[in-house]
């Protein structure tokens, strides 16, 4: 089964700029490229950091921010130190989070979510930029056309497992997947959802599979893992 990385999905075309690049020109050039943020890089292309619509935007919020309290005082001390800059080695977040291209998309998503940020610098193993991942990025695999994902399901799920794909039927609506047919093992059941909510594209999947034996309490002693066709749901890396 096919699993998604990174690099499958990255912008490859990536609009950056150097630390000494002023304020005006990297607003200029985000408005004119269409883009929130860009990636400060030096003359080797390693990222430094990232300047972001945000860290423009704190010379005009600076001043009419009154400190409520400690925190809005810490807080508007970074602003201040925001809105003093003008260059972009002045303006960025640094140290910027990155990732690498070999890394799955899964990975990605839970990097921009712990780090709540909407994009990320994909580098390879000497820190030099070679793409961005933005959160549009990994919703677009989403929108893959349902013919696609079915195509998906039977060449990484059912051939994958040496199913006979007249045993199962396959429909597929809005990138809902519903399964239906009749397999030997209840435990082989179980891996075809698995590995087709895994499968990049499927936003659910609607489990109508019967079986001809149920094999769990097998699965659940322990001798069951060492099948080839076994899996560990909890392991499995979605996307």
């Amino acid at each position: 089964m096919k699993r998604w990385y990174v690099g499958d999905v990255m912008t490859r075309e990536v609009v950056t700029v150097t630390a000494d690049i002023g304020y005006k020109a990297v607003a200029d050039l985000m408005v004119r490229r269409s883009v929130s943020a860009v990636p400060v890089v030096d003359a080797e292309r390693r990222v430094l950091g990232v300047v972001s619509e945000a860290d423009l935007l704190a010379k005009l919020e600076y001043a009419d921010r009154v400190p409520r309290h400690l925190l809005a005082t810490r807080r508007m001390r970074n602003d201040r130190q925001k809105a003093s800059g003008d260059t972009a080695g002045e303006l960025m977040t640094a140290p910027a989070v990155t990732i690498r291209a070999g890394k799955s998309v899964t990975s990605a998503a839970r990097l921009m979510e712990a780090a709540r940020i909407k994009r990320i610098p994909v580098v390879d193993e000497d820190g030099r930029l070679v793409g961005i991942v933005s959160r549009r990025d990994l919703v677009r695999i989403y929108t893959r056309p349902d013919r696609e994902v079915r195509q998906a399901v039977e060449d990484g799920v059912v051939q994958s497992l040496w199913i006979d794909p007249s045993l199962l039927s396959i429909r597929v609506r809005s990138g809902v997947v519903t399964l239906t047919g009749r397999l030997d093992r209840k435990s082989l059941g179980e891996i075809v959802v698995t590995f087709t909510r895994a499968t990049p594209g499927v936003v659910d999947v609607v489990d109508e599979l019967t079986y001809d034996m149920d094999d769990s309490g097998e699965v659940d002693s322990g001798w069951y893992r060492a099948h080839p066709f076994s899996v560990d749901r909890d392991r499995v890396d979605l996307h």
